[in-house]
């Protein structure tokens, strides 16, 4: 019987991927200690959140950000990330290994680690390696110092101190992170391909959205998955299928995850939600790439997520500075979104509430398949006694529209501000230490007993 806790959130509706249901969550020392009904009458905690009304979520887990440091902090940096992250409900993240100085050695992935320890974050923070020409035996040395995989590309990145993999070094790179018993995320589209796409369109003067997008169509990322999984299926390296945005490019990826491929599949809230259309509306700031799809391959992913072909929603919070992103030529502009601090918002509003996509499969999606996937699982991903005590509250039902002023990543660019979500972010929890509190202290890291009250009742 317990005795005295750090916390009791006492009347929430707690998440699990298997359903959701009414308990009490008691945490003690960063832990939960316990869940059930009528806790309060059997811990004396120090303090006490009422949530009646409100729902208990798993700390996301976003395995997909590009935090830019060290190398180009004035794109971002480690603080304003996870800031911003944690007011989206992210308890833990995974650092992209390019846009920052790219980790491809064990020399740069401890410069990474010395800058991230200075910052002392309560989230946690887990790096990619990258796999580069020139760099396969550096696989062997960061994976020893704890990388969670290894990020390739088979185009090109856009920096041209990340190049894309050539055949032999994804074939040799799969064959020995497949001996390490390690995994590989690709960004999958097909480089040839885009390349003379591209340089014709170009050519002929076209430089608008239409003309990007026909840059890098849908078959240039079926292409790539395919190549991807064949190599998976000779070598016996574990995949994952980075930002898929295409029913066409997952059904690739079933194809050899139905012949004992090992792959898992990535797609982000932007492909989610936005469709080419809004693109050719918002301009610039909703390029990524693979770039935004038409309606019918939007509505193909959530068909895919259905069927639970889908296994991660990840935001890949690629962020940059405004000019770099504000070019009237869609092919110079950079190519990524900010999107740190809506995966949730997204999952709640496009998901739980217009397709009706149960609350059980966002916590798969965000949290449980993730920790598994990367070795986290159970105390990560779950609301299980012993697990880390890293949860979300959340108010289903209070809507918010989306302002700049409410981002708090470094540059307050997003597709989606005007925007009104469903579903509100009330309080995040890392640890058992308070990381962001909705009301009054938007953005605090720590514990800020003022923010705390406002959590207290519906």
């Amino acid at each position: 019987m317990l005795d005295h806790v750090d916390l009791l959130i006492e009347g929430g509706q707690l998440v699990t991927e298997e359903g959701v249901f009414a308990a009490d969550v008691a945490v003690d020392e960063g832990r939960i200690a316990a869940v059930g009904p009528a806790l309060g009458e059997k811990v004396r905690p120090q303090r006490l959140w009422h949530a009646k009304g409100f729902h208990l979520l798993p700390g996301i887990i976003d395995t997909h950000v590009h935090c830019n440091e060290p190398g180009r902090e004035h794109w971002e940096g480690f603080e304003t990330a996870a800031r911003s992250l944690a007011a989206g409900g992210v308890t833990t993240f995974f650092d992209m290994p390019l846009n920052s100085e790219p980790t491809v050695s064990l020399a740069a992935l401890q410069r990474k680690r010395a800058r991230l320890a200075g910052y002392q974050l309560e989230q946690t923070v887990l790096q990619w390696g990258g796999l580069v020409p020139d760099h396969l035996d550096d696989l062997y040395l960061m994976y020893d110092a704890g990388v969670v995989g290894f990020k390739a590309f088979l185009c090109e990145s856009g920096l041209p101190e990340y190049p894309p993999v050539d055949d032999f070094t994804l074939l040799e790179g799969m064959c020995r992170i497949a001996a390490l018993d390690g995994l590989l995320a690709l960004h999958a589209e097909d480089g040839p391909m885009v390349e003379v796409l591209s340089r014709r369109i170009r050519d002929s003067g076209a430089t608008d959205v239409a003309a990007y997008c026909a840059a890098r169509p849908v078959a240039a990322e079926v292409a790539a998955v395919a190549k991807a999984s064949a190599y998976a299926l000779a070598t016996g390296c574990r995949l994952h299928l980075l930002h898929l945005s295409s029913g066409s490019a997952v059904a690739a990826a079933q194809w050899a995850k139905q012949r004992g491929a090992d792959i898992s599949i990535e797609t982000c809230p932007h492909y989610l939600a936005l469709c080419q259309k809004d693109f050719e509306e918002l301009g610039s700031i909703a390029k990524c790439a693979p770039p935004l799809r038409p309606q019918e391959e939007v509505q193909a992913l959530w068909e895919a997520i259905r069927q639970g072909e889908i296994d991660t929603v990840a935001s890949d919070h690629s962020p940059a500075p405004p000019e770099l992103k504000a070019r009237d030529d869609l092919f110079e502009a950079w190519g990524g979104i900010s999107g740190a601090q809506t995966t949730l918002a997204v999952l709640l509003e496009e998901g739980y509430w217009r397709r009706g996509i149960p609350l059980s499969t966002i916590v798969r999606l965000t949290s449980a398949n993730p920790a598994r996937r990367f070795g986290l699982f159970p105390r990560k991903g779950s609301l299980l006694p012993g697990s880390d005590a890293d949860l979300v509250v959340v108010n289903l039902e209070l809507p918010f529209t989306l302002r700049e002023n409410d981002l708090l990543y470094r540059h307050k660019q997003s597709p989606f501000l005007g925007r009104t979500f469903r579903g509100t972010v009330l309080a995040t929890v890392a640890g058992g230490r308070l990381l962001y509190a909705h009301d009054g202290a938007r953005g605090a890291m720590g514990e800020v007993s003022d923010a705390e009250r406002g959590i207290d009742g519906p």
